[in-house]
């Protein structure tokens, strides 16, 4: 991907956010540079100029949608001291973030479903992303002094990505409140 110093290109920029909104709300493989390029008002050329690839431009994607949910998950759990009030904190955030950016579901998800070959760079974007969510998990765990915190992480895991699923697909709204009750169950009580 060719940028200049600091950043993209003010082209590269906008092709970057219509191709996220493209990409999230019709999918990757019904999105092709054609309509992406007529919605940035760019030509194709400058695509392949900037990103040198649709594949590139599916990483671009991922990676930046990654970053803002990181930062934006650790920015609502720097609020809390207790490691129990974080973790617990995690599902409350993960609400916010579904009613705010997410009326399509996990793009991560989706992305991995569209993403089927598995050498796609895009599909370790996600694995990564994934993998630093149980590890958030994991050091949250390790803080309470869990007995087995590679486990309680596990489980925690899959009751935020169920949560996740179950909002998107089921439409259930509580879904990540169900979750965090049963993370409460989970932890030590006399960590908070």
């Amino acid at each position: 991907m060719r940028t200049k110093p600091g950043g993209l290109t003010p082209a590269a920029t906008r092709v970057l956010a219509v191709a996220s909104d493209l990409f999230y709300t019709r999918g990757i493989n019904t999105v092709g540079m054609e309509l992406i390029a007529e919605e940035a008002s760019v030509t194709k050329k400058t695509i392949y100029d900037r990103f040198g690839s649709k594949e590139n431009l599916v990483v671009a994607y991922l990676r930046a949608r990654d970053e803002r949910w990181r930062h934006w998950l650790l920015d609502r759990l720097n609020q809390f001291d207790n490691p129990r009030d974080r973790v617990l904190h995690t599902f409350d955030a993960l609400g916010e973030w579904m009613g705010e950016t997410s009326t399509h579901g996990c793009a991560m998800v989706n992305a991995f479903a569209e993403l089927t070959d598995p050498g796609h760079p895009g599909r370790l974007v996600v694995t990564s992303q994934k993998e630093w969510t149980h590890t958030l998990y994991r050091d949250l765990a390790r803080e309470l002094g869990t007995a087995n915190p590679d486990a309680v992480a596990e489980t925690l895991l899959v009751l935020h990505e169920g949560a996740v699923i179950t909002h998107a697909v089921v439409g259930r709204a509580d879904a990540t409140e169900t979750a965090r009750r049963a993370a409460e169950r989970l932890l030590p009580e006399g960590a908070s």
